[in-house]
């Protein structure tokens, strides 16, 4: 009987377990399933009621686009190449200097407007707005490219702004001139039909931020800082509109970064005894080296989806996948060490979901019959916002685990904190607004930046910065930057200019109106 009554209760438990699992898998397919329909964290502020301001209208005639595009192309053909930080093309710099003096006549002889030179090459402009209270902002874009030669395969020459189909080619066609011009374009276009700022602001236009902004944008930021300047918000480059580079993603989407990803730079190196290619060791200086560099390869940094900002941007996202994505987008609560694996298979979207570890440099021997003594390589990393540069610094030391490998930091800082994008954040609120008004129908979500820009240098100045230019990337235009046959459409460059002519504007106002609608979350 005893064994018959402890068969009874093991029944009976396992039916209460089976009805409790039971209800619990009904519960959750309850949420899932009301996160996925309900969850569109993109209404926000677009059903609110926004303050009116007297806008100013851009309608581009056919002499203005020619004039306008004539001035860009005329900025791609000068080669303000940064090779290095003590190789930089100052003469195209002075070039570029007498053609946007030339190019904006207006912008130089408006009496809102006060330019400065910084550190040579670099420029500063202020444009004063008609009400003070008004904490400015800034405008930041950088003049100088990296190098490009026609040898490396370019369709049309790199410095030539050549048309083909509709596409103007060029170095800085999207890093980063079509900011540069699209951002005075706009300032020369309002100032020339009598507009004045209530919000005043400033342009920053570094000669270097190709190669760290050292000399450029940090001193900009010098200069703001001794007058006491701090700013509401700073725009700069970095992030884009995606249109078909998203996997399964119905339409395109524009990506206002809200950070960006550290970076180091770190020098391994192997010093052994020379001897001669006859009589070799077991292990060479470049057998050593070799290896740990497999080690790193092997062992990449851990998976870390939805730890940073990227989390913000697939929750934006979700409601305009098709099923199943959008379930799986929807409840990143559950999913997001699915979806870590997924993106990880490809390197677009493995920036994404780690610190990034690249071997871009190796260099040893002098002879075929020596055996060298010293090889050396160079290791770039790009660093996720869950980490710190010094967690990234020890992993690399326990991964190698070979003390005869030298590891030595040679440059690196800590990824940059993450800027707000609630319906309270003045500058993404504004800069989606501007998005939404010129490309009605996209959808906006914030961003990671897997590159630097000069804005990390100013966040002394300003907790709000964005990264976010109106260029399109379509499939395979990703490669083009810092790659070869670099390019943008005539009409994209037009769109650029309406676009900040639009956000300038859209600034004035004094506050973000109260939110419409709250955000859906459970």
């Amino acid at each position: 009987m005893a064994d018959s009554g402890s068969k009874l209760k093991i029944i009976k438990f396992l039916k209460i377990f089976a009805s409790t699992l039971l209800i619990a898998a009904v519960v959750l397919f309850t949420v899932v399933s009301i996160r996925t329909l309900s969850l569109d964290v993109n209404v926000g502020l677009q059903l609110a009621h926004w303050e009116k301001t007297s806008n100013i209208s851009l309608v581009i005639n056919h002499h203005q686009r020619e004039e306008l595009l004539d001035n860009f192309k005329e900025a791609l053909r000068i080669p303000t190449v940064s090779f290095t930080e003590s190789d930089i093309n100052t003469t195209a710099l002075l070039e570029f200097n007498k053609l946007i003096r030339k190019a904006f006549p207006t912008i130089f002889s408006s009496k809102l407007v006060h330019h400065e030179v910084v550190s040579n090459y670099s420029h500063l402009f202020w444009v004063q707005g008609s009400q003070p209270n008004l904490a400015p902002y800034m405008l930041l874009a950088h003049i100088d490219v990296v190098p490009g030669s026609e040898s490396d395969g370019w369709d049309a020459p790199p410095f030539s702004a050549k048309e083909v189909d509709g596409f103007i080619y060029g170095r800085g066609t999207i890093d980063d001139k079509q900011s540069v011009m699209g951002i005075l374009q706009a300032v020369e276009y309002l100032l020339i039909q009598g507009y004045a700022p209530r919000r005043g602001f400033y342009i920053g236009l570094g000669h270097d931020e190709e190669v760290f902004g050292i000399s450029g944008a940090l001193n900009i930021v010098q200069m703001l800082k001794q007058r006491g300047v701090q700013l509401l918000f700073v725009l700069d480059e970095g992030q884009a509109i995606l249109d078909g580079i998203i996997n399964g993603l119905d339409g395109p989407a524009a990506l206002i970064g809200v950070s960006e990803k550290g970076q180091a730079t770190v020098k391994l190196s192997v010093s052994t005894e020379p001897c001669h290619s006859s009589m070799p060791p077991s292990e060479t200086s470049i057998g050593i080296l070799a290896a740990a560099i497999k080690r790193l390869e092997e062992n990449p940094m851990p998976r870390l989806f939805g730890q940073g900002p990227e989390r913000g941007t697939f929750e934006h996202l979700a409601h305009k996948f098709q099923l199943p994505l959008k379930l799986v987008m929807s409840n990143l609560w559950l999913f997001s060490p699915v979806i870590g694996r997924f993106l990880e298979r490809s390197p677009t979207t493995n920036a994404l979901v780690r610190t990034t570890v690249a071997v871009t440099m190796f260099n040893a021997g002098v002879k075929v019959n020596v055996i060298p003594p010293a090889a050396e390589a160079c290791v770039n990393l790009r660093i996720h916002s869950a980490q710190s540069l010094q967690e990234v610094m020890d992993l690399i030391r326990s991964t190698i685990a070979d003390q005869r490998v030298k590891i030595e930091l040679l440059h690196g800082f800590d990824p940059l904190p993450v800027s707000s994008y609630d319906d309270m954040s003045f500058g993404f609120q504004i800069i989606k607004k501007t998005i939404l008004d010129i490309f009605p129908g996209l959808t906006v979500a914030p961003g990671l930046c897997v590159g630097n820009t000069d804005s990390r240098h100013f966040k002394e100045l300003t907790k709000n910065i964005y990264r976010f230019s109106p260029t399109w990337f379509k499939p395979g235009d990703l490669q083009r930057f810092h790659g070869i046959n670099e390019r943008i459409s005539k009409k994209n460059y037009e769109e650029i200019v309406i676009f900040y002519f639009s956000l300038i504007q859209n600034c004035d106002i004094q506050q973000l109106p109260e939110p419409h609608s709250a955000t859906h979350e459970l």
